[in-house]
């Protein structure tokens, strides 16, 4: 029988246990120092035991970003800076993941005010757009070219390499979430002609290209895994069928992916990929909306996406484990290792997952923010799993900040009440602490950052 604390190994890479934090944005990437401010939120999470961490979506190109806050790799300087990071982790005795990813269609070109006027042309997509989602691109968009797609798949490979010399473990892709390389695999998105689309394997093209890139430029034996969409929901146009995902894992087992994370998404950016609460409180406040005003520049644009938020949260409210019918569907059809990610919130679910078999890993996401010790209690009812639940509580207020780009963590202060209650029955020391750096409040109408606790 599986359990969290088993070891398991990644291709080349063994990992100390079957938890890992799950990509997330920590607003790092506009930091003057993004490897220290990438430690804060990492190196407590190893220490306390997690043995992966998956550093959040971090674009290969000078554009893409879908959020101010993203990494961006420009050069190999920039991210050989990160090597302190790596360094860290490994002290801790944890390993860490980059994910490597191009916001395409949705970058921030295509809608932030302070972007537009450095692009060249409209944000990256495979084809030209439906006629229904002409009205979120009324800039245009830039169909890339064969040679362009080419280019793009020698970047990865590129980036990948100078990852492996920084010190990560592996890289993982980001095909899902309505990121770029999801929209090459959507039929919603990819209407190619040529050998990047026009069937199923040729919308996967792409994404094996890019692992033989990698293979090329950063090692054979580098890990390389795969997020992507199994399952695409869209109430306009068919998207990704379920057993379209599950031929999506054959081809990517038989290219050499070394691991794969299938989740259910939109065809649109929401908060279908992470569930929860309408984040009403966060439109309402004043340092917030005037962020927002100001990167979308209208307040049509404002209240166009306070409405999708309301929609999205009575579309996809929060249910416990709810990629759980895709991973197991993948896990039975694939002899790679799978990781489950989801609505993952009790011990009792992660042993129910691994004693079942429906997945090889379990990963947790925002939690995080809100418990950066978590993986010590969720290890230590390995043995003795129980339902409590961690304190995140799904609220999704720390959504539009990560948009606009601030700091990745918890904005709920009642939820930080409860952290601090957990803390002070197991360390009266480390609670007063925590006490002194209080969750983060949105900032005020100046726009500056708030700190990182």
């Amino acid at each position: 029988m599986t359990v969290l604390t088993d070891t398991l190994s990644i291709g080349s890479l063994k990992l100390r246990n079957r938890l890992y934090r799950a990509p997330v944005l920590e607003g790092a990437g506009s930091a003057p120092d993004p490897a220290k401010v990438y430690a804060r939120h990492f190196v407590p999470n190893v220490e306390a035991g997690l043995g992966l961490v998956i550093q959040g979506n971090t674009i290969v190109t000078p554009e893409g970003r879908t959020s101010p806050g993203m990494s961006v790799i420009d050069d190999k300087p920039r991210m050989l800076a990160l090597k302190p990071l790596t360094d860290a982790i490994h002290k801790a005795g944890g390993s860490i993941v980059i994910q490597l990813g191009h916001g395409g269609v949705f970058a921030l070109e295509s809608w932030h005010t302070d972007y537009r006027p450095n692009r060249t042309h409209g944000p990256w997509a495979p084809s030209p757009l439906r006629a229904w989602m002409h009205a979120f691109h009324p800039g245009g968009i830039h169909v890339m070219t064969t040679a362009e797609v080419e280019q793009l798949i020698e970047r990865f490979g590129i980036v990948a390499s100078w990852a492996r010399e920084a010190g990560y473990d592996g890289v993982q892709l980001a095909g899902s979430n309505a990121k770029l390389l999801h929209q090459f695999l959507s039929p919603v998105f990819n209407r190619r002609r040529d050998r990047f689309g026009g069937s199923l394997e040729g919308r996967m093209q792409l994404l094996i290209d890019i692992r033989r890139a990698i293979a090329r430029e950063a090692g054979e034996d580098y890990p390389v895994l795969l997020k992507y969409t199994a399952v695409e929901q869209n109430p306009v146009f068919g998207g990704i069928k379920l057993e379209d995902g599950l031929a999506y894992a054959k081809l990517a087992e038989q290219a050499g992916f070394d691991a794969l994370t299938p989740v259910i998404a939109d065809a649109v950016p929401n908060t279908a990929i992470c569930r929860g609460d309408y984040p009403g409180v966060s439109f309402q406040q004043k340092g917030l909306r005037h962020k927002l005003l100001k990167s979308t520049g209208s307040r049509l644009k404002f209240e166009t996406l306070r409405l999708g938020t309301i929609i999205a949260a009575k579309r996809f409210p929060f249910s416990p484990v709810w990629n759980r019918e895709i991973f197991r569907a993948v896990k039975r059809t694939t002899n790679i290792p799978v990781f489950a990610v989801g609505g993952i919130r009790t011990s009792a679910q992660i042993a129910d997952i691994l004693e079942r078999g429906d997945a090889d890993m379990v990963g947790i996401g925002r939690p995080f923010y809100a418990e950066p010790d978590l993986a010590r209690r969720l290890l230590a009812e390995a043995s003795a799993p129980t339902a409590t639940a961690t304190a995140c509580e799904s609220c999704n207020r720390c959504l539009l900040p990560q948009m606009l780009g601030m700091p990745g963590v918890c904005y709920n202060p009642e939820v930080n009440r409860t952290r601090v209650h957990r803390r002070k029955q197991t360390d009266p020391d480390v609670a007063s602490k925590t006490e002194k750096t209080a969750t983060p409040q949105a900032p005020a109408a100046t726009g500056k950052q708030a700190s990182v606790a």
